[in-house]
């Protein structure tokens, strides 16, 4: 079951079937913070392993106010030899656009971290992608061996109106000429907060899935004072250090971070619930429960 944004239903398609999940996340509530657009294969998951996904984005994907740039980019194409999208909406924004004005060149790699990127790349077409599967970052595309030689290379990076430039700084020292284009902006969402924090007070609340570090900051402001307890009582599932380290910042002690993708968030889920020695009927929110954090891969 999922509840939140009228109107979103999430995907079919997912990694976890009845049958090997079994019903590890029974009637437990899990705030899932993606944008509603990458909501959907995430809510499946723990729909098929008996929990219920509550959908509250802590981020809103917005259209860029000039799409010049992305035009005049579309017509360059073909002088690029790799391009790097940062995020699924990277990809969505820029190829809606891209693809409506020629075919995509068939000598230009490209190149992504994190499975839901690659999906929706495979959704407009694109198989034959650079990718890391064990670790979804900068840090680990930039390991592969295909981004090591980059001399003389000229490497084009869909993103954001913001971001890290770890991934450009890098491929510039190695001999590239890397050029960005920011082709959607983040917001953060102006929604009630009052069902939520009404769950949080009904013990109905299990686990909170928070996938990026600016998704953190948005929501802790999003909860603002009245929602503080909340985050400090509520099991904070998370899949990087960096987001470890912020909410260590942020004073929140209850952090599990789990492996990278939505594999690793639902095994990490699956994992500490079926891991607890507790009346089911319990929830974390009680104050039943020690502090934990576990580091994941």
């Amino acid at each position: 079951m999922s509840v939140g944004i009228p109107g979103l239903e999430p995907e079919s398609q997912s990694p976890f079937r009845p049958g090997e999940a079994g019903q590890s996340l029974a009637g437990r509530h899990v705030v899932v913070t993606r944008p509603a657009a990458q909501a959907g294969h995430l809510a499946a998951a723990v729909k098929l392993a008996g929990g219920v996904a509550v959908l509250f984005p802590v981020l809103t994907i917005h259209d860029i106010d000039d799409p010049r740039p992305l035009l005049d980019i579309a017509e360059r194409l073909d002088d690029f030899d790799l391009a790097v999208f940062v995020s699924p909406n990277a990809v969505r924004k820029a190829l809606t656009v891209i693809l409506g004005q020629r075919r995509w060149p068939t000598r230009l790699r490209v190149a992504t971290m994190g499975q839901t990127s690659e999906r929706e790349l495979a959704s407009f077409g694109v198989v034959d992608i650079i990718a890391p599967h064990q670790r979804f970052d900068s840090e680990a595309l930039l390991e592969l061996p295909q981004l090591q030689q980059m001399t003389g290379k000229k490497v084009l990076v869909f993103r954001g109106d913001s971001g890290r430039d770890l991934l450009g700084d890098t491929l510039t020292r190695r001999g590239a000429t890397v050029e960005y284009l920011a082709c959607y902006r983040r917001g953060r969402p102006d929604v009630d907060i009052a069902p939520l924090l009404e769950l949080w007070e009904k013990h109905r609340l299990d686990a909170i899935v928070i996938t990026s570090s600016e998704g953190l900051r948005n929501f802790a402001d999003m909860l603002g004072g009245l929602g503080r307890g909340l985050l400090e009582s509520t099991p904070l599932f998370v899949p990087h250090s960096r987001i470890v380290s912020l909410a260590r910042s942020l004073g929140l002690s209850r952090v599990v971070q789990t492996a990278p993708g939505d594999d690793g968030i639902m095994t990490g889920l699956v994992d500490y619930f079926s891991a607890l020695d507790i009346d089911p009927t319990e929830r974390p929110g009680q104050g039943t429960q020690g502090a934990s954090s576990h580091h994941g891969s």
